[in-house]
């Protein structure tokens, strides 16, 4: 297999296709093209009654590429991963090229109970993964992502895969054709993921407002 280097991980995403090791011990890397894909559209993200009271109780902050290495240290941290040793190097080196980028959501003391990363080009994002330590962690770092996303002109969330989680919060799942059509256009546009700060918790409390 070549030799994978931030260059190479780029085009991957470019042309449709993302990383993924069988397991954290596995030294091989696969390229992986999903006949059907899962994406968050502009605007999609659906914040529920439960979700929104958890965001008006508070107890947390957020914060954007304040500890990458912990988050995906973090999102690595269970039974079976698809991140090994080569993975987390790639991204490592993607962020540190200003290319990946993680929000991260603390509580009170300050201990990290949730967090996503991804790639950022053009104007897709490329959701790698996420992870929860306490009730919502994920939730709560998903609905201030893709509220900023949009904010920053952000027009494609790729999440990869449609879990039921991610199905549940407005995440939809659409044929290869149509997504490598919305990744184009995505890829013809620019948008920069540090063109606005964070949303406070109003603003994204102002989305359920806005839809209902």
């Amino acid at each position: 297999m070549m030799d994978l280097t931030p260059e190479l991980l780029l085009t991957a995403y470019a042309s449709g296709v993302f990383p993924m090791a069988e397991h954290r011990d596995d030294p091989e890397v696969f390229w992986v093209d999903p006949k059907r894909r899962g994406v968050f559209l502009p605007g999609g993200f659906h914040l529920s009654r439960s979700l929104a009271r958890q965001l008006r109780r508070g107890g947390f902050r957020v914060s954007l590429d304040d500890d990458f290495a912990a988050v995906v240290s973090a999102c690595a941290d269970r039974s079976e991963t698809w991140i090994n040793d080569t993975i987390f190097e790639l991204y490592m080196a993607l962020h540190d090229g200003g290319r990946a980028h993680s929000l991260e959501v603390r509580d009170d003391a300050d201990r990290l109970i949730g967090g996503v990363y991804g790639v950022a080009l053009g104007a897709a994002f490329f959701g790698e993964s996420m992870f929860s330590r306490a009730a919502d962690g994920s939730k709560i770092a998903l609905a201030f992502l893709t509220t900023h996303l949009d904010a920053c002109g952000f027009t494609l969330f790729d999440t990869q895969f449609l879990t039921p989680h991610l199905a549940s919060l407005g995440a939809l799942e659409i044929p290869r054709g149509r997504y490598r059509s919305l990744l184009a256009e995505a890829l013809e546009e620019e948008a920069s993921i540090h063109a606005k700060a964070l949303p406070s918790t109003d603003q994204v409390l102002q989305r359920r407002t806005q839809k209902s």
